[in-house]
């Protein structure tokens, strides 16, 4: 480190000055995305309008879904986490903003030694001295080539990179519950189906089971009839334990210990959306999380390719400092023992082995990989919103001939009874009857299930509620439901 004289002092500041403007590296630039003009599946429409654009309250009705959804929201431990890696970025862009200020401390010393004076080496003809220092000293390097701009664009982006996490958290969480939500009630359905349907056989078992007392029916039609009614009932107890593992499943995302999950309505008292329009895809690209969040992370890796240029650089810093030295601690206090010193230092590498290139071509990949990675998370959001409305389009129509099939298995049934009452059928009709309705009505009540699933699919595939701020995804707390 050397003493400079002031106006050569100045004469750095001024240059720094007017190189300020100047940031190495290359400056940040969206990549080009290959958006399709409409999204495959969705409706001819001239509405620019999108299902993402409602808060989640508005696709999601049932007050008790809404319920568990806002008791998630304020709960979940993923998303608490989420929230202090949020704050953990956020500090650690405080910490690279502060390298642009001058990073200013204090120190003190005191000593006593032969020739020695501050535990320096002092020649004084072999006197024992006392030795006190005190003072300020300050660093600040200056940014000439904008090496800590592009570590603080870094930082920043990468605060951004984590709010978006959180946004993708947030909303993964919403639909976790909601799809959570509609295959518990999936499965109330299907053991009201189950019970129905081995109410049934019971009543067919006892049917036969008095045809065989009288000696109208063989032995072989009432253990058919048995076996029929035992193979439904063993569902039964199935069916139970995953509704509990659902309930459980459901409260570990509200963030408390397993226990039951009340409901109010059933699998179809859900309600479903007559128009769900999906938007342009380009504008899928502000509203998907972790869409938005890819960006954020290339944003990150191309300010790093301009930390790594840097390094090639020389850094150019000054340091301050004032304060006092004596060898009398009365001194230090009196004004006669003061001393400031005020410097410029450069540095910079000469020889470093390879290792900086090495890492300037790794940046440049790293780069590379952050845009094909925000690429294919682009193409990845355009497929599952091409997926949801593919699926929405024909599960209605599946759901539709099921529901016919289901009607015309029931009174096959019905018909089939009386026949047999009346000694006009066989016991075989009877049963091949029933053993249909029973996986038919399981068969409709999975695809209602699945219609119900894809909008939560396609409200997370859209990016719903984009436009919340955080305060707001908690209705409660920002206004009425």
């Amino acid at each position: 480190m050397s003493l400079l004289r002031p106006p050569i002092l100045w004469l750095t500041l001024a240059l720094a000055a007017l190189l300020a403007g100047c940031a190495v590296g290359p400056d940040y630039g969206r990549p080009g995305v290959d958006s399709p003009a409409a999204f495959r599946g969705a409706p001819v429409s001239d509405s620019t309008n999108s299902l993402a654009d409602l808060p989640w309250w508005g696709v999601f009705k049932d007050p008790t879904l809404q319920t568990l959804i806002e008791t998630a929201l304020t709960n979940n431990y993923d998303l608490r986490i989420a929230v202090l890696r949020v704050e953990q970025s956020r500090l650690l862009q405080v910490q690279a903003q502060s390298a642009f200020l001058p990073q200013v401390g204090y120190s003190t010393e005191a000593a006593r030694g032969k020739n020695m004076f501050l535990d320096i080496p002092y020649p004084n003809g072999g006197k024992i001295n006392d030795s006190y220092l005190a003072g300020f000293g300050a660093v600040w390097e200056i940014d000439l080539w904008g090496r800590l701009r592009r570590q603080n664009e870094a930082a920043g982006a990468a605060f951004l990179a984590t709010q978006e996490a959180q946004n993708g958290i947030r909303l993964t969480v919403v639909g976790a519950i909601a799809r959570a939500y509609l295959e518990l009630l999936e499965l109330d359905n299907k053991l009201e189906i189950a019970q129905r349907t081995a109410l049934s056989f019971e009543r067919t078992f006892k049917l036969f089971t008095d045809q065989h007392d009288n000696g109208l029916a063989s032995k072989l039609e009432l253990s058919r009839a048995r076996a029929a009614l035992r193979s439904v009932s063993a569902s039964i107890p199935d069916l139970r334990r995953q509704i509990e593992l659902k309930e459980n499943e459901i409260c570990v995302l509200l963030g408390r210990n397993p226990g039951p999950i009340g409901r109010n309505a059933g699998l179809l008292q859900q309600s479903l959306s007559p128009e769900v329009p999906a938007g342009l895809p380009a504008a899928l690209l502000e509203r998907r999380p972790d869409i938005r969040r890819a960006e954020q992370q290339l944003r990150v890796a191309n300010a790093q390719i301009g930390m790594a240029v840097g390094d090639f650089l020389p850094k150019i810093g000054l340091t301050a400092l004032y304060g006092g030295v004596s060898t009398e601690l009365s001194a230090l206090t009196s004004g006669a023992a003061n001393t400031w010193s005020l410097a410029a230092n450069v540095t910079g590498p000469l020889f470093q082995g390879g290792r900086l290139k090495a890492r300037y071509r790794q940046a440049q990949a790293a780069c590379e990989e952050a845009r094909l990675h925000y690429q294919k998370t682009a193409l990845d959001a355009f497929r599952e919103v091409s997926d949801a409305l593919a699926s929405r389009q024909y599960l209605e129509e599946a759901c539709r001939d099921q529901a016919e099939a289901v009607e015309a298995y029931r009174q096959a049934v019905q018909v089939a009874t009386d026949r047999y009452t009346a000694g006009k059928a066989s016991y075989y009709e009877v049963l091949e009857a029933q053993q249909q309705l029973f996986p038919a009505e399981n068969t409709l009540s999975r695809i209602g299930t699945a219609q119900r699933l894809v909008i939560v699919q396609l409200y997370k595939a859209l990016g719903g509620g984009w436009t919340l701020e955080e305060h707001q995804w908690t209705p409660r707390e920002s206004g009425p439901m």
